[in-house]
């Protein structure tokens, strides 16, 4: 069964998942938030997908960002469509300076790293990865 990640966004979210074999974590496309909620249901009925992993926004001293009160509306319609599939927050502090930062790494040239949405699959991908290498 795979394992889905969502990077939460106002307007766009990244979405990431595994391999049946839950060993690598791959971007899918950026969905607007507006269809995520659909996405991810159908997305559920298509795969067999055992866990979804949610990003959760803190402040640097651990605290809930205030991002969490767009975030928390989406969580409980995701458990009220999905009930049977466990949905996880996962700590997601620094997830998108990491994106940008492996983008210059890997040689995105600068337009590129300014494409909407593409830092949103990598920190979803980034969101994935750590909870597999945290297991």
């Amino acid at each position: 069964m795979r394992i889905l990640a969502i990077d939460y966004g106002r307007k766009r979210c990244g979405v990431a998942v595994t391999d049946p074999l839950q060993i690598a974590a791959n971007a899918l496309p950026v969905v607007r938030t507006c269809d995520l909620l659909q996405f991810v249901t159908e997305y559920c009925s298509a795969e067999p997908v055992e866990r979804i992993l949610v990003g959760e926004p803190r402040q640097m001293n651990g605290e809930e960002s205030e991002s969490m009160r767009y975030i928390r509306p989406f969580l409980a319609a995701l458990k009220k469509s999905l009930p049977a599939v466990p949905v996880e927050m996962v700590d997601e502090r620094f997830t998108s300076v990491m994106a940008h930062r492996d983008m210059i790494t890997a040689g995105f040239k600068k337009a590129d790293r300014m494409r909407k949405g593409l830092a949103d699959e990598m920190s979803a991908v980034i969101i994935l990865t750590t909870w597999l290498e945290s297991r």
